[in-house]
């Protein structure tokens, strides 16, 4: 897992914000929104960046409520996640994504980001802290 390219993914039924990340660096980074409402739009977007990139592994963010009990969503990102590992034959985890999205808008006001542009960039950047998270949690495994 080392020198591992990893995707996540911020699940939404409007939006999925897509990260990537090297295992070798400890780092991810925001790299897209896909602004798609139809399966097969969102599923070619995300083929193309898989044959571009090459991830070895596929995160997926998983909405749980402030107590650890399923979201609205959860079900959704679950059938996500599911077909991601039926259509590309990668793994797949689920990652806990509580407040991803408001520490997204915290970092993105940080950065004196625009309301308006911070629309478009949310979900990649919630899809960069789930990842970011994920790697420091296994940094020191091999």
């Amino acid at each position: 897992m080392r020198d591992e390219t990893v995707f996540a993914f911020d699940f939404g039924m409007k939006r999925i914000g897509v990260a990537v990340g090297e295992m070798r660096l400890g780092q991810a980074r925001s790299l897209q929104t896909i602004c798609a409402e139809a399966n097969d739009a969102r599923f070619g977007a995300i083929e193309k960046l898989i044959a571009e990139w090459r991830p070895g592994r596929l995160l997926v963010g998983q909405p749980l409520n402030e107590d650890g009990t399923p979201h609205k969503m959860t079900a959704r990102c679950e059938r996500f996640a599911n077909q991601l590992r039926g259509r590309f034959a990668l793994p797949v985890e689920h990652v806990d994504e509580r407040f991803s999205s408001l520490a997204a808008e915290d970092e993105l006001r940080t950065r004196g980001v625009d309301w308006r542009k911070s629309k478009t960039l949310v979900d990649a950047e919630a899809a960069r802290i789930i990842l970011q998270s994920w790697m420091d949690a296994h940094a020191h495994t091999s």
